[in-house]
């Protein structure tokens, strides 16, 4: 039996590039990454705001 015998129907060579399937997970970890970060930068930002109307950022009198 020959290598190309021995692999089932559809499975890639060796060597080959991955596709789209490949590159999923690496896309899906920039994403959560990214959205973590705007998660944390709006709450700071909301927080910010919060204080200065508080008056937390004014001198005091």
């Amino acid at each position: 039996m020959s290598e190309a015998d021995e692999q089932p129907e559809g499975a890639d060579p060796e060597g080959a590039e991955p596709g789209a399937a490949g590159r999923r997970p690496g896309l899906v970890i920039v994403a959560v990454i990214v959205a973590a970060l705007f998660v944390c930068c709006c709450s700071a930002a909301v927080g910010l705001v919060i204080a200065w109307f508080a008056g937390l950022f004014h001198p005091p009198a």
